[in-house]
């Protein structure tokens, strides 16, 4: 009993620590995004032929790309749109997934027969896929790659709420809301949805990384987000032709990226290991 209460208690210091670092590196990035494009000294789209291709400096401390434009401030500009794209579009997946999932496995066999299998048949296409027609057929920009990326997003989240409902709503305390006349919708929203928070929640936040990756790759491969605007994917994608030449117009925005998605996935995994501590599922139970 004393070793599984100390195992507990070094799992819990080790996701509190997780979770710190997580939030702090995620909390630093997100003040640089916003407040370097606003308040810097440079532009994110301004050129200056005078300056091109300079290496780090005290004046531009990322240097400058082939058309003399200030890479700090152009890198942090791109860091803004990226994370919008992500927190956007995870935002709609999680609210379409939730009530999808949800209504699929409180419905009933035949209901959720019928919307699982049109679940399945949007997912049989690569979700890449959607964004590149959309972006074709739209334009590319931000409002383009959101769409895209939610066109299909919200399935797996729909999936792992329809597996939870499906398995609360045996419960005894659901069987004596329904003994007591409760709606059925009362019930969903009252009792069964809360219960599934955490899952939801730990879910989202590996939404946000995922939605990121897939706007970066794809604005790398030339089919995101259209200039004036640049996401770090598009920045990437910009300095692949200077990368023998001058490789920190590469090395920085890919730094950044990958710090940001290191950030959210630490602080996703420590909300996941945090709540199966606390549902009893942690590594003291086994």
């Amino acid at each position: 009993m004393l070793r599984r209460i100390r195992q507990h208690w070094k799992n819990y210091i080790g996701t509190s620590r997780m979770a710190l670092i997580g939030c702090i590196i995620l909390g630093v990035w997100i003040v640089l995004a916003i407040a370097v494009p606003l308040f810097g000294p440079w532009s994110f789209s301004e050129q200056n032929a005078g300056i091109r291709n300079q290496t780090s400096s005290l004046l531009h401390w990322f240097g400058t790309d082939r058309f003399g434009r200030d890479l700090f401030t152009r890198v942090w500009y791109g860091a803004g749109i990226s994370l919008a794209v992500g927190i956007i579009s995870t935002a709609i997946n999680g609210i379409i997934g939730v009530l999808y999932g949800a209504g699929s496995g409180y419905a009933g066999k035949r209901t959720d027969i019928v919307l699982m299998r049109i679940a399945d048949i949007i997912s049989a296409i690569p979700s890449m896929l959607y964004v590149i027609l959309i972006t074709l057929v739209m334009g590319a920009g931000v409002g383009s790659m959101i769409l895209g990326l939610c066109v299909a997003g919200w399935i797996g989240m729909a999936r792992i709420v329809r597996g939870e409902i499906i398995k609360l709503k045996e419960t005894e305390y659901a069987y004596a809301a329904r003994m007591e006349g409760i709606k059925p919708l009362r019930i969903l929203l009252r009792h069964l949805l809360p219960n599934t928070a955490g899952t939801i929640v730990v879910n989202m936040i590996f939404l946000v990384p995922q939605a990121i990756f897939t706007e970066a790759f794809l604005s790398f491969l030339g089919v995101g987000i259209a200039a004036p605007a640049a996401s770090l994917g598009t920045i990437i994608q910009e300095a692949r032709s200077q990368m023998i030449l001058y490789p920190y117009q590469m090395m920085y925005p890919l730094l950044v990226l990958c710090i940001m998605l290191l950030a959210l996935n630490m602080v996703g995994n420590a909300v996941e290991q945090r709540l199966s501590i606390r549902t009893g599922k942690g590594t003291g139970d086994k």
